[in-house]
């Protein structure tokens, strides 16, 4: 049986597609980063190093952007996008994990 079949991207530009990508990938390693959920210096270290070179491409897609005159995002195109990037998920490594009852 096949998963079920994502819903598909919405129409984005190809700067927009690139600031989602950018975007998703320094989530990626801010989870990596994160002191509440890591489990070894290393993997963070690494993940700290990587982090620099990926701020570094999401100013760059934002600023052709910003270069190409398209100065406002379209924030609900952008969210669904995300979302069906697993966006959610992925964010989620970023906060603070809920406190377990007491």
């Amino acid at each position: 049986m096949l998963p079920p079949e994502l819903p598909p991207l919405p129409a984005l530009t190809r700067a927009e597609g690139d600031l989602v990508d950018r975007y998703l990938e320094a989530v990626d390693l801010l989870g990596r980063i994160n002191p509440a959920r890591g489990h070894d210096t290393y993997s963070g270290l690494r993940a700290a190093q990587a982090l620099v070179g990926r701020a570094i491409a999401l100013r760059d897609a934002l600023a052709l952007m910003h270069d190409r005159g398209e100065s406002q995002l379209h924030t609900a195109t952008l969210a669904r996008a995300l979302r069906v990037l697993d966006g959610e998920r992925r964010s989620e490594r970023v906060t603070l994990p809920s406190v377990p009852p007491r």
